[in-house]
């Protein structure tokens, strides 16, 4: 079994993995060979979603600032503050057991150096606590008030929390009758409103605990990814693309919904096609084509028009922040601009293959207006034959595209219908 302090060990590598090399979450920065490392990632995520407020509680008790060759000492303080802070962890631990990490990195010269600005930390917790802090970098902050001026506190407070683990059951299975069987097994959910299919977990699970997962009774899916199948609607005998495919999520629905619709998957990249590939073989899926190709040109294209297109495009990400909470540390305000030069240049190169009649839905996980109702106005200002079509359900808000934000049951995202004039 993975001892705490060990744990404490990989969490730190993790975030000076994050803080110092600038890598994500999702690269591999944890070891796949521990049993249990459930306690390491949690402490992972808990300092990083917290790591500017973090910042800004120990840069002031530094009395100058830690040589770049020492950046792991101070990481080692965000993670002994994240513990004091913003976790249940007993303070004694919390202290002592990351003083501890110090020797476990060849550093024991820094305890007594942790020891005093922890404990500093923790005699003026209440303050600390009290004090309002949204944990986001300045330049996201202004972004969010600029974009969403009455609501972007809610995104910032919703961002720092977990996000909620959300199922999509197959349609061949009554969701009732899922729910149900997940209840005999002590897993409890709620059903969405908003997606036909989509039960919210009331905890986390592993997949290998769900019924019938590995036979494709369910994926995991967000309630908002879920909105891009529906919105699509195949129909039997239509050719339809999924663009920036992997790792596949929205094709199997696609596929789910319509067994008679012939669906194109691509991806420029090969690693994460090989994701969609598994994730074809588990559901049994007949009616996709894997393409390898990318979606800024048209080498990979065989001539044939789309009736419709789902481009579900590169962004910010800003809307899953909860997910994914180094975005907060990795992207930067550079980073947007070049983000929406490549939408552009997708949208416009993807338009060229749709047929006259064909519906292409634009969707992003952002909650940035460059990204979406700005990048949308731009496109139907450019290309005269593009119609936006209005999306009248009940979620989200906006008459060019649909902006949803981050909720307790659901992520940030934005969807657009364009359709190509005949």
């Amino acid at each position: 079994m993975l001892n705490k302090t060990n744990a404490r060990a990989i969490a730190h590598k993790a975030i000076c993995s994050i803080v110092v090399n600038k890598k994500s979450l999702s690269d591999d920065i944890f070891p796949v060979d521990y049993d249990d490392l459930s306690y390491a990632k949690s402490l992972t995520f808990g300092s990083i979603r917290f790591y500017h407020h973090l910042n800004d509680v120990i840069t002031p008790r530094l009395k100058r600032p830690l040589e770049k060759k020492n950046l792991d000492i101070h990481c080692l303080l965000i993670l002994g503050a994240y513990q004091l802070i913003h976790s249940d962890t007993p303070i004694h631990a919390a202290i002592n057991e990351t003083v501890g990490v110090a020797e476990i990195i060849g550093k024991p010269w820094a305890k007594g150096f942790i020891n005093a600005i922890l404990r500093d930390i923790d005699r003026d917790r209440d303050i600390i606590e009290n004090t309002k802090h949204y944990s986001h970098p300045s330049w996201l902050i202004k972004k969010l008030k600029q974009d969403h001026p009455k609501n972007f506190q809610e995104i910032l407070i919703e961002n720092n929390k977990r996000a909620p683990m959300t199922i999509r059951v197959h349609p061949s299975i009554q969701r009732d009758d899922y729910q149900k069987r997940l209840q005999e097994i002590n897993i409890f959910s709620q059903t969405s409103t908003i997606a036909p299919q989509a039960l919210i977990l009331k905890d986390a699970i592993s997949v290998t605990k769900l019924p019938g997962f590995e036979d494709g009774s369910c994926y995991v899916q967000d309630t908002s990814a879920q909105l891009a199948a529906q919105l699509i609607s195949p129909k039997i005998g239509e050719l339809i693309l999924d663009a920036c495919s992997a790792p596949g999520g929205k094709a199997t629905h696609l596929a789910e919904l319509c067994p008679k619709a012939n669906i194109i998957a691509l991806d420029s990249d090969d690693q994460r096609l090989s994701k969609v590939q598994e994730n074809l073989d588990r559901f049994k899926n007949h009616n996709i084509t894997i393409q390898q190709g990318d979606a800024r040109d048209q080498e990979w294209w065989n001539g044939k028009l789309f009736d419709k297109i789902l481009l579900d495009a590169p962004c910010s990400s800003t809307g899953v922040i909860r997910r994914h909470p180094d975005i907060k540390l990795l992207k930067k305000p550079k980073d947007i601009s070049q983000i929406t030069k490549t939408q552009s240049l997708i949208l416009g190169n993807l338009w060229e293959l749709l047929k006259p009649g064909g519906l292409l839905l634009y969707a992003t996980c952002s909650v940035l207006k460059d990204e979406n109702v700005h990048q949308i106005s731009q496109f139907l200002d450019k290309f005269k034959d593009a119609k936006n079509e209005k999306i009248t359900l009940t979620w989200g808000n906006g008459d060019i595209g649909r902006q949803q934000l981050p909720h307790k049951e659901y992520d940030g995202f934005y969807y657009a219908k364009l359709i190509k004039s005949h």
